[in-house]
């Protein structure tokens, strides 16, 4: 056999929950098909912990941790060793002296990467291959953010800087480096200064369609029994394209809907809502739930989606998950980027607020019309992005590597 694999995530990928764990999730799920895997990963909450038993029942061993260095922190280390803060945050003593144990112990003919933060943790010297999925091009998620203005931009334009020096030199030390759709994989060739040699790959995320299946799910009790319409979204809502998002819906979108629909009510679903979300909670037809145990009964009772993200990068699992549970989906071009899905039969784009609103309008005025493209969207899903479709070129990708290392070794 040409080894074993080492697999190395910034999340631990239990329970798949939220977009970078998904995918990670459904990776590491293949990967223990193909060979024996020991994975380290890091935790941020007590739920992340708990885990653990997940988690050793998918690895040949695993190092779990919590990620426990405060922000401030890991910014003043960074700037002193003129890193990334996005390295210093997720750098963890004891997950480096576990992957050396285990490399010096186990036959690792791979190391998996996944999310540029850990690729920190592979050894210079390690002979074998290296796989990176850095899923999105971050740094030009904060080159975005750097436009706004404030020290906060500077800060941003600062870790574009140096997560793009990050991002090329982890290429060229990868066998293969993997991107979420072909869009992110020809905005990161785009931007390299040396592209020779550099091996480029789209892998893209799929929809779990069995779990988020309409017919499986009821719709959640509270917005059965309300007149509505409801619109959702979903998402981390501490992540600021989400927060941003929500706020451009309650502040700018939800106000002209409610000029026609007085009743309608918009609902921000996901966990951790900063404060000027919750402060705006039961203001104007906007309901924040943070946290709940599932999102597929929000979905399953919605009459319509949205999801306009100002800021996006690779393929948003929320318009995915929607469309697999046969909504009307209404969203901006930058979250509809990495989905090969029709605009005006799967889902409907809005460039800019008017045009956000007519088509939501469409769409709650004419359910028939909205009917048509939810199950549009569902087929489209369950045709053409389920799981096992889209992880099908990870086996040749890794078996190319691994038949590679076979050869060198013999």
């Amino acid at each position: 056999m040409p080894g074993e694999i080492l697999f190395l995530a910034h999340r631990v990928p239990f329970p798949p929950d939220r977009g970078d764990k998904i995918r990670s999730h459904h990776l590491l799920k293949r990967l223990a098909e193909i060979a024996p895997v020991h994975v380290g990963c890091l935790a941020e909450t007590d739920g992340d912990m708990a885990q653990e038993s997940e988690l050793a029942g998918i690895a040949a061993s695993h190092f779990l941790a919590r990620r426990a260095k405060p922000l401030p922190l890991a910014g003043f280390e960074a700037l002193a060793k003129g890193l990334p803060v996005s390295l210093s945050a997720f750098d963890h003593a004891g997950l480096r002296r576990w992957i050396a144990g285990t490399l010096a112990e186990r036959p690792i003919g791979t190391v998996f990467v996944f999310s540029g933060q850990m690729g920190q943790y592979v050894p210079a010297d390690f002979g074998g291959g290296v796989m990176i999925d850095l899923c999105d091009v971050d740094s030009a998620k904060f080159e975005a953010y750097g436009k706004q203005g404030g020290l906060r931009a500077w800060i941003d334009r600062r870790e574009a800087r140096l997560l793009a020096r990050e991002e090329e030199g982890l290429a060229h030390r990868a066998h293969c480096t993997l991107f979420v759709s072909e869009a992110e994989a020809a905005l990161f060739r785009s931007r390299l200064r040396d592209p020779a040699g550099v091996r480029i790959e789209a892998l893209r995320n799929g929809i779990d369609t069995a779990a988020f299946d309409p017919l499986a799910v009821a719709p959640h009790p509270e917005l059965a029994a309300q007149a509505g319409p409801h619109l959702v979204f979903t998402g981390q809502m501490d992540y600021a394209p989400n927060v941003a998002a929500a706020l451009r819906t309650a502040e700018r979108l939800l106000p002209a809907v409610r000029k026609v629909h007085p009743d309608a009510t918009f609902h921000v679903v996901g966990r951790a809502p900063v404060p000027q979300l919750r402060r705006l909670d039961g203001q104007g037809g906007l309901r924040v739930w943070g946290e709940v145990p599932d999102v597929r009964p929000f979905l399953a009772a919605a009459d319509a989606v949205l999801a306009p993200l100002e800021i996006a990068r690779g393929i948003q699992n929320k318009v995915l998950e929607a469309m697999a549970m046969a909504r009307p989906v209404v969203l901006s071009p930058e979250a509809a980027t990495g989905i090969d899905a029709r605009d005006g039969e799967h889902f409907a784009v809005g460039p800019d607020d008017g045009a956000l609103i007519d088509r939501t309008l469409a769409l709650l005025d004419n359910r028939t019309a909205a009917e048509a493209m939810g199950a549009a969207a569902r087929r489209y899903v369950v045709d053409h992005q389920g799981w096992a479709a889209m992880l099908a070129p990870l086996d040749g990708i890794v078996g190319a590597r691994r038949a590679e290392a076979h050869r060198d070794a013999a």
